[in-house]
């Protein structure tokens, strides 16, 4: 998993980072501007550039939570798309 390119998506969507502040693995999503609707957006981004589709369930409040939540589910997609070709 390419985590800078992650991290480049991710960026764009939490408009309570500053540019030069570092995104770290922690980092509570909604504190840094992430609300439900850019969520949606957000997703669609990662499943898009990453070649992954998210389950229905992993949209819970959990997945959103910090920036490694939501590196963990992209990743476990990407693994299971990968065991699946």
């Amino acid at each position: 998993m390419d985590t800078e390119r992650f991290d480049t998506i991710l960026r764009k969507y939490l408009k309570n980072l500053p540019p030069q502040q570092e995104l770290t693995a922690d980092a509570r999503l909604k504190d840094l501007g992430l609300n439900s609707m850019r969520a949606i957006d957000l997703l669609f981004d990662l499943e898009d550039e990453f070649g992954v589709e998210l389950p229905d369930d992993a949209m819970t409040d959990d997945t959103f939570a910090t920036r490694d939540a939501l590196l963990d589910r992209v990743q476990q997609a990407q693994d299971t798309t990968a065991g699946a070709a």
